[in-house]
């Protein structure tokens, strides 16, 4: 029973950062139906940004508000370069482009930082563990889970209590008659990739500490968070969540008592079968369309 609980603890780290990043991708579908495939080295940029200031002697805190706001203001700049001329045309363009931006990103960080891969300095986070019931706490579990959480809140309460987050929702009901009712669609959109990379550099930053940072780091974390966000139903923020803590829960019971080997094998097994079985995901809704 000890393991179990271990690897589920194990899980939910895991899952929080799967979480974190699936929101960006859910936030950005439910606005403009756009798979962004470039928010994956979104989370390499923050923890590249995240490391330098660590190396300069910043403390966690302001590591993170840093690298959020680094990326904040990229996701915007990628949404006007990249994304806002091919939106109008088709959403095979669209796509195209952000897997042109994503190969950009990862290519232009290897070339100026090179392909070692790194780690924050120890200090930024002394380790240490505690022992509850048998099951093993470290420090970087509850920084994951606390950070998560902080977010999470934050953007609900911008979702549900600003004006803009009233705009986002009006957007993602239907960008037309939002448009005729005076909303700025362009603004709204550029603020929801605003938001969304920043929760991606929070994520690069935590999956940088529990592990380590080099220009492909953002690959897997990115498809596993788009999983997440299938899962729990794309374009659902609490499905988002929930989708991301599922399936680092599942990963984690995978690998210790099925094996490593199928850590990643069973993700891509479950964006299988929940296509098969229910496609809108566990909290997504069907819509209607007149033919």
């Amino acid at each position: 029973m000890q393991d179990l609980l271990q690897q589920l603890l194990n899980g939910l780290s895991q899952g929080s950062i799967y979480a974190l990043i699936a929101v960006g991708y859910t936030m950005i579908y439910g606005i403009i139906q756009l798979i962004n495939f470039a928010h994956g080295d979104v989370i390499m940029v923050g923890a590249y940004v995240a490391l330098g200031a660590a190396l300069m002697g910043f403390g966690f805190i302001p590591s993170l508000i840093l690298a959020m706001i680094t990326c904040a203001i990229l996701g915007v700049v990628i949404e006007r370069v990249a994304y806002r001329k091919v939106r109008p045309v088709s959403r095979l363009a669209a796509l195209t482009s952000a897997i042109g931006v994503s190969l950009f990103l990862q290519y232009t960080m290897m070339y100026f930082l090179g392909a070692d891969i790194r780690s924050f300095p120890a200090d930024i986070l002394p380790e240490r563990t505690y022992t509850l019931g048998g099951v093993i706490v470290t420090n970087k579990d509850l920084l994951v889970l606390g950070t998560t959480l902080v977010l999470v809140i934050i953007l609900q309460f911008i979702i549900f209590r600003t004006r803009t987050g009233k705009a986002m929702r009006a957007v993602s009901f239907d960008g037309q008659a939002a448009q005729l009712m005076g909303i700025n669609v362009n603004y709204t959109v550029a603020f929801t990739f605003f938001i969304g990379s920043a929760m991606a550099a929070a994520a690069g930053m935590l999956y940088g500490i529990c592990f380590n940072v080099q220009p492909l780091m953002g690959l897997m974390p990115g498809l596993k968070a788009f999983i997440a966000a299938v899962l729990g139903g794309i374009g659902s923020v609490p499905g988002a969540m929930l989708g991301g803590i599922l399936l680092g829960m599942t990963e984690s019971l995978v690998a210790a008592f099925g094996g490593s080997m199928y850590r990643d094998a069973v993700a891509f097994i479950i964006l299988i079968l929940i296509l098969l079985i229910r496609p809108t995901g566990l909290l997504g809704k069907g819509v209607q369309e007149k033919v």
